[in-house]
């Protein structure tokens, strides 16, 4: 009896997957149904809800010219800053960004980006990339700003330097069928299958951590990485994959949104920025336009739209001290 009600979950949950990532039309991210405001109605699976948060939180940000004169020279110029970003597919990757049914890129990372454009008096030139090239397209001089979710880390920040936006914790996301339920420290997770994404600060702390089971006298965990998270939706279906390790936000949306998945918990928190080249004049200006928004009330705005009001920052800073 356990074992069907366990294969029916699974059976479930795949099924669900694979209709949300054709409705995607990709199954280049993970596929979750569309709702982002806590407690909004969850569409059936394979749709879109008509929940997505449609408020205008952009258009009614002013300005700064003191911020724009800030600016190198030729930037201001020219009016615009390259970006270099992940380019979003369906809803999976809400709440930060997304494409909704007519084709609009949505999230809390498209509004504030946007809202940081409006302030500094310029508009994106946007290419897209992968999480892996950001970084170095910063570097090389291929991007202006880089804007990935990129948590704070003692190496990245040899290599770039970040403006502070928002705190992004380091979490779990669980099968229904998954015996644990709560994940509070990384012994917690000897003897499961757990997937996370390359490159990555959960790579590092899984990976920092690794031997941390075997001194327990426990099983060790065993990691799968994958540079999209379609793959891990379908592994926690099918009982490949026991534990997705990723960022709080994502994890915590998934577990309202996707079907017999349950949130564990999470087990740090980290400081996310925007990045650009290390020295880059840039680094102030984009600060203090986040500070701004946060003095105009604009920034609180956006995250309340997108319910994530508990990772809004007081103050953007420039290379803060890292914990990891």
């Amino acid at each position: 009896m356990t074992t069907m009600r366990r294969a029916g979950r699974r059976t479930t949950l795949a099924a669900a997957t694979l209709a949300l990532a054709a409705a995607c039309g990709s199954a280049s991210k993970a596929a979750a149904p569309a709702g982002a405001k806590p407690g909004a109605p969850v569409a059936a699976a394979g749709t879109e809800s008509a929940s997505i948060p449609a408020q205008d939180v952009v258009s009614g940000v002013q300005p700064d010219p003191a911020l724009k004169a800030e600016l190198p020279a030729a930037i201001a110029a020219r009016g615009t800053l390259l970006l270099g970003t992940t380019q979003p597919t369906g809803l999976a990757g809400l709440p930060h960004d997304g494409v909704d049914s007519a084709g609009k890129e949505v999230g809390l990372d498209v509004d504030l980006r946007n809202a940081i454009a409006k302030k500094l008096g310029v508009t994106w030139q946007t290419q897209y990339g992968t999480f892996q090239t950001i970084i170095p397209g910063t570097q090389n001089g291929k991007f202006d700003v880089g804007w990935g979710n990129f948590g704070v880390t003692r190496a990245r920040e040899q290599i770039v330097d970040f403006a502070t936006y928002l705190t992004d914790g380091q979490a779990f996301l669980g099968s229904a069928d998954v015996k644990t339920d709560k994940i509070s420290t990384l012994t917690d997770l000897c003897g499961y299958q757990v997937a996370t994404s390359p490159g990555s600060t959960f790579q590092q702390i899984l990976t920092d951590g690794a031997a941390k089971c075997s001194a327990a006298g426990k099983d060790a965990y065993k990691v799968q990485y994958f540079s999209d998270s379609a793959p891990i939706f379908l592994g926690l279906a099918n009982g490949k994959i026991d534990i997705m390790f990723g960022p709080t936000l994502s994890l915590k949306y998934d577990a309202a949104h996707v079907p017999n998945t349950k949130f564990l918990g999470q087990i740090s928190s980290t400081p996310v920025g925007v990045v650009v080249a290390k020295g880059s004049p840039l680094a102030k200006p984009l600060s203090d336009a986040i500070n701004a928004l946060i003095a105009d009330g604009s920034y609180t705005k956006i995250f309340a739209k997108w319910g994530v009001a508990d990772t809004a920052i007081p103050a953007s800073q420039i290379n803060p001290a890292p914990n990891l």
